[in-house]
C-alpha cells in the first residue's frame, strides 16, 4: 500500500467513523430502555418516544446542514454540530426526567447528523471522481458494522454500570473524533458566501425536486417501505427482554443477529440487480416483505411463535429489507444531477421523519405483547407496495395522455394566423 493509499484509507476511516456517530446513537442505548424506564419512574412505551425524538431530529438536521455546509464551508458547521452533540449527550447521561431525557436526545439529533451530511460532502471534495463510489462503499461498510456492534456493547455497558454510561462513552467518543477531525481531515470546499440561505431560496429548490413524478413515487415508497427496522427498533426492547425474558446482552446479540439479514441482503443486491431492473426488484422486494409481513402477524395474534420461532421469521423479512432501501434510493435519485444534493437531503429526512412517525405509532400502541411491533412492519411494506403500483400507474397514465396530446397537436396543429 502506498503513502497515498494509506493517506485515503485514514481518512476514510475518520470520515466513516463521523457516519457512524447517529447510528451508534440509535443503537447502543436500546439495551436500557428497562432500566431507563424504571430509574426515571416512567414506562417504555414513554422512554421509545426518546428515539422518535432522536429521529425527528436526524430529520430535520439533515435539510439545515446541507445549506449550511455550502455557505460556511465543511468544517466549521461539523464543529459546532460535534460539540451540540457532546453537551446533549452529556445531558441525557445526567437527566432526572423523561421529559428531559426527550429534549436531550432531539438536541442531541441536531448535532449529530452534521457528522454523516459532512462526511458525504467531504467525500467529493476529497476524493477524485472516478474514487468517490469506492469512498462510499467503503463508509458504508464501516457503517453496517453499527447495528451489530452498538446493541452489544450497549447492553453490556447497561448490566455492568449503568444506562446513563452509554451516554458517557458516546461523548467521549464523538469528542475523539472531533479531535481527529480538527487535526486530520482536510478543510473540503470553503466557504461560499452566494449560497442563499434565505429560506424562500432553499424551498425553490426542494420544491423542484418534489415536483419530479419519479422523485416523488420512490421517494415516499422507499421512506415508508425503510421504515419498517423503525418499528423493530422502537418495539423490540420491550418484547425481547420485557415480554420473553432475555438479558441485555441476550438482546445485543439478536439486534445483531437480525442487523446481519439486512446487511447480506444488501450485498445480494448487487447480484440480483445484473439480471433485473430496480424497477423489478423493488416491486418483487415489497410483495415478498408483505406475505412474511401478514405471516408474523398472523403468528403473533394467534401465538404461535416462540421467542426463537419470533426471530427467525422477523430474520427472512428483513432479508428484504437490503433489497428495498437501496434501489428506492437508485431510483428516486435518477432524475437528477444539478439538484442530486437536494434530492438525497429530502429523501434522507423523509426517510428518518417516517422512521420517526412508525417509531410513535409503535409507542402509541404498545400493549405488552408483540402484535405493535408487527403489525407495523407489516403495515411499511403494504402502504409501499400500494404507493408503489398507484404511483406508477398514474405516472404512466400522465405519460400516455401527454404522448396521446402530443400526436393529436401534430394530426391536427392549430390554426395559424394568416
Amino acid at each position: 500500500m502506498s503513502d497515498r493509499q494509506k493517506y485515503y484509507f485514514f481518512i476514510i476511516l475518520i470520515l466513516g467513523a463521523l457516519a457512524t456517530i447517529s447510528p451508534f446513537s440509535i443503537d447502543m442505548y436500546l439495551p436500557g430502555f428497562p432500566a431507563i424506564a424504571l430509574d426515571l419512574n416512567t414506562t417504555i412505551d414513554q422512554v421509545q418516544l426518546s428515539l422518535t425524538a432522536y429521529l425527528v431530529g436526524i430529520a430535520a438536521g439533515q435539510l439545515l446542514y446541507g445549506p449550511l455546509l455550502d455557505r460556511f464551508g465543511r468544517k466549521r458547521p461539523l464543529y459546532v454540530g460535534l460539540t451540540v452533540y457532546i453537551l446533549a449527550s452529556i445531558g441525557c447521561a445526567f437527566t432526572e426526567s423523561i421529559h428531559a431525557l426527550i429534549l436531550m436526545r432531539f438536541l442531541q439529533a441536531l448535532g449529530g447528523c452534521a457528522g454523516i451530511v459532512s462526511a458525504q460532502a467531504l467525500v467529493r471534495d476529497i476524493f477524485p471522481v472516478n474514487k468517490t463510489a469506492q469512498a462510499f462503499a467503503l463508509i458504508t461498510l464501516v457503517i453496517s458494522v453499527s447495528p451489530m456492534v452498538a446493541p452489544t456493547v450497549g447492553g453490556y455497558v447497561t448490566a455492568h454500570i449503568g444506562w446513563q454510561y452509554v451516554f458517557a462513552i458516546l461523548a467521549t467518543i464523538t469528542l475523539l473524533i472531533l479531535t481527529a477531525s480538527y487535526f486530520f481531515l482536510p478543510k473540503g470546499r470553503g466557504a461560499d458566501p452566494s449560497v442563499s440561505l434565505k429560506p424562500k431560496a432553499v424551498a425553490k429548490n426542494f420544491y423542484t425536486v418534489i415536483r419530479n413524478p419519479q422523485f416523488l413515487v420512490y421517494a415516499v415508497t422507499g421512506g415508508i417501505a425503510s421504515a419498517a427496522p423503525f418499528a423493530y427498533i422502537a418495539g423490540s426492547p420491550s418484547v425481547f427482554m420485557n415480554l420473553y425474558g432475555l438479558t441485555e446482552q441476550q438482546y445485543g446479540w439478536v439486534f445483531a443477529l437480525l442487523a446481519f439479514a439486512m446487511i447480506g441482503s444488501t450485498q445480494l443486491n448487487h447480484i440480483i440487480l445484473k439480471k433485473f431492473t430496480s424497477e423489478q426488484v423493488i416491486r418483487f422486494a415489497l410483495f415478498y416483505q408483505t406475505f412474511m409481513g401478514l405471516l408474523l402477524v398472523a403468528g403473533v395474534y394467534f401465538e404461535l411463535f416462540s421467542v426463537y420461532t419470533l426471530i427467525a421469521m422477523m430474520f427472512v423479512f428483513f432479508a428484504g429489507q437490503g433489497i428495498t432501501g437501496p434501489n428506492a434510493t437508485a431510483l428516486s435519485l435518477a432524475p437528477f444531477s444539478k439538484q442530486a444534493g437536494s434530492a438525497s437531503a429530502l429523501f434522507g429526512s423523509w426517510r428518518l421523519g417516517a422512521g420517526g412517525i412508525i417509531s410513535a405509532i409503535v409507542s402509541l400502541f404498545h400493549n405488552n405483547t408483540a402484535l405493535p411491533m408487527v403489525a407495523t412492519m407489516a403495515a411499511c411494506a403494504i402502504v409501499g407496495l400500494i404507493i408503489l403500483t398507484l404511483g406508477n400507474f398514474r405516472v404512466k397514465y400522465k405519460a400516455r395522455k401527454k404522448q396521446v396530446e402530443e400526436a393529436t397537436s401534430i394530426i391536427h396543429p392549430a390554426s395559424q394566423p394568416e
